[in-house]
C-alpha cells in the first residue's frame, strides 16, 4: 500500500439547534491567517441562518432556564473537560486566527478553559449576590430573585477569537439565557470548532447556536428580531452599535454596548447581572404574635 494519501480537509459547519449545517445561502468565504495565508473556508451566514438560530435558541430556552443552577454548573465545567481533551488543536486554531506564537496560544487556550470553570461556579452562586429577603412593613415575606432575560445575541469579540469569545458567551448561558453568537468575522473558525465541543458537553441544542459571516449583514436581522430579548454588541465597532441599538429599541431589548476590556484579566459579575431580571414575591407570613407565627 503506498504511504501517499489525499489530506482530508475540514469543512465548517454553522452549530444550530444542536446540529451543523451549512448556511442556507450555500455561500463561504476564505478565512486567511495574520500573514494573508488561507485556512479555510467558513459559512457565510444570511439572515435566514439568523432566524433560524433565534427559533432553536427560543425552543431550548424553557429546559435551559428551568434546569437548576447546579445542572447549569456541572453542564459549563463538562465544556471546559472536553476543551481540557482538544487543548493541541485549540493551540493550533487559536495560533493560525490570531498570529500568535505557540506558546501565548497555549496561554490563550489555557485561560479559556479556566474562563469555563469560573463560570461554572458562579451558576450557583449568583443569585445568593444579586437576590435577597427584602425588609417590609407589614406581615408579609418579601423575596427578590433573579431570572434569565431569554434569549440574548452576543457578536463576540473581533480581535479575541476564543478568549474573548468565551468571555462573553459562558455568562449569557452560566444564567439560564440562550444565546446566538456571531463569530468573529475575520477569525471564526475557533468559535465554530466550539460548537463541536458544545455538541458533544451535554449541552442542549439549542442553547448556544454559532454563525459566522460578516458581523454587520447578521447583527442587523437580530437587532431588529422581534422575539430575541437582549444584544452584547462587544464585537461592533461604534458605527455599527449605533446602528443595532436604534434597531433594538423596537422591542426594547436589552443591550449591552461595547467597551474597552482587558479579557485576560479576572472578570468581575457585570456580565453575569447584564442579562438578569429580578422577580420579587411577595408572601403572607400569617397572624404574628407575641408566641410566634401561626403557622
Amino acid at each position: 500500500m503506498s504511504d501517499e494519501r489525499l489530506s482530508v480537509f475540514k469543512t465548517y459547519k454553522l452549530y444550530v439547534g444542536g446540529k451543523f449545517p451549512r448556511s442556507e445561502s450555500g455561500r463561504v468565504y476564505e478565512v486567511t491567517d495574520s500573514k494573508g495565508q488561507w485556512l479555510a473556508n467558513a459559512p457565510l451566514s444570511s439572515r435566514k441562518d439568523a432566524r433560524d438560530a433565534v427559533v432553536a435558541a427560543r425552543k431550548a430556552f424553557g429546559t435551559w432556564s428551568g434546569a437548576t443552577a447546579y445542572n447549569r454548573g456541572q453542564i459549563l465545567y463538562r465544556i471546559a473537560e472536553m476543551l481540557e481533551g482538544r487543548r493541541d488543536q485549540f493551540v493550533r486554531e487559536v495560533a493560525d486566527a490570531e498570529g500568535l506564537s505557540k506558546s501565548k496560544a497555549a496561554a490563550q487556550v489555557a485561560a479559556t478553559i479556566d474562563r469555563w470553570v469560573w463560570y461554572a461556579g458562579w451558576t450557583d452562586k449568583i443569585a445568593q449576590v444579586v437576590g435577597g429577603g427584602n425588609p417590609v412593613a407589614g406581615p408579609f415575606f418579601n423575596l427578590s430573585t433573579p431570572e434569565p432575560t431569554g434569549v440574548v445575541a452576543v457578536l463576540a469579540p473581533q480581535e479575541s477569537s476564543f478568549l474573548g469569545l468565551v468571555s462573553v458567551v459562558a455568562p449569557v448561558i452560566a444564567t439560564g439565557n440562550t444565546a446566538v453568537v456571531v463569530a468573529s468575522e475575520k477569525a471564526p473558525l475557533p468559535a465554530l470548532c466550539l460548537g463541536e465541543v458544545l455538541a458533544t458537553s451535554d449541552l442542549p441544542g439549542g442553547v448556544v447556536n454559532v454563525l459566522s459571516g460578516r458581523t454587520a449583514e447578521i447583527a442587523a436581522p437580530l437587532a431588529a428580531h422581534q422575539d430575541v430579548n437582549a444584544i452584547d454588541l462587544a464585537g461592533a465597532d461604534d458605527v455599527l452599535a449605533k446602528e443595532l441599538e436604534i434597531a433594538a429599541a423596537d422591542n426594547l431589548k436589552r443591550v449591552l454596548r461595547p467597551q474597552p476590556v482587558d479579557y485576560t484579566a479576572t472578570p468581575g459579575i457585570e456580565r453575569l447581572t447584564a442579562f438578569l431580571e429580578t422577580k420579587t414575591v411577595w408572601h403572607p407570613t400569617g397572624s404574628l404574635g407575641a408566641s410566634g407565627s401561626s403557622y
